[in-house]
């Protein structure tokens, strides 16, 4: 079965601190339990930098570059569209494969705005895409939280229109789970059967929790997901 491991937010910066942490030397450490764990692919989930400048990223990929897997990243309303695509052009995706599982992003991201909106045009690419996928299982991934976080999360910085989303979501029973970033923290829902999951920070959590970490996902051959968050 592949696995994936997904980090989020490492909120990278031209200067090693960054929202009080040394984001730098945490995403490192993340990076180097990465390597201890055998995956097929890193999914990044948005918010790369903390300031979307192009120094930034390219600090970024030096300390990604132990990663031997292929990376696979989306754009966070931290990040710099154009920065972000000069540095990691061939690691954007729209999907990929893994198995019998495609993993489909659908941009959420506000320019000027901390939160998200699944606008009609993208709706209407994750439809089509999942009509037109022949893989068995879908996930899919975006940067903003779909759900109520239940915790001291902000719900108005999230996702501004998820019952646009899961009116496509719902549609599709090949789509397993839904995972995302942006909250700073590890948690799990479900819908109608199919799971919605939150990643960590590499940097920091916004939660009373102190510790770094990402997910490890194992998408099994009959649809299920299996999830642990490792914590560093």
């Amino acid at each position: 079965m592949p696995k994936l491991i997904q980090i989020s937010d490492c909120h990278i910066d031209d200067q090693r601190l960054a929202m009080g942490v040394d984001s730098q030397k945490n995403l490192g450490s993340v990076i180097k339990r990465i390597q201890t764990v055998k995956s097929d692919a890193l999914l990044i989930s948005g918010d790369l930098t903390h300031h979307g400048t192009l120094n930034s990223y390219q600090i970024l990929k030096k300390i990604l570059s132990p990663i031997e897997q292929p990376i696979f990243v989306i754009k966070g309303n931290h990040d710099d569209a154009k920065n972000l695509e000069q540095v990691f052009k061939e690691n954007l995706f729209k999907s990929f494969r893994l198995d019998n599982w495609e993993i489909i992003h659908i941009d959420s991201v506000q320019t000027g705005k901390t939160s998200g909106l699944a606008s009609e045009a993208a709706l209407l690419e994750l439809d089509d895409a999942c009509l037109n996928s022949n893989a068995e299982h879908v996930m899919v991934v975006l940067h903003h939280p779909i759900v109520p976080m239940n915790s001291s999360w902000d719900d108005k910085l999230s996702l501004e229109n998820p019952q646009d989303l899961f009116k496509v979501i719902d549609k599709h029973s090949k789509i397993r789970g839904i995972v995302f970033g942006h909250a700073h923290e590890a948690n799990e829902f479900s819908r109608l059967g199919k799971k919605i999951i939150s990643c960590p920070s590499t940097a920091l959590q916004f939660t009373q929790e102190t510790r770094i970490g990402f997910n490890e996902f194992e998408l099994n051959k009959n649809g299920t997901i299996n999830l642990k968050t490792q914590w560093i």
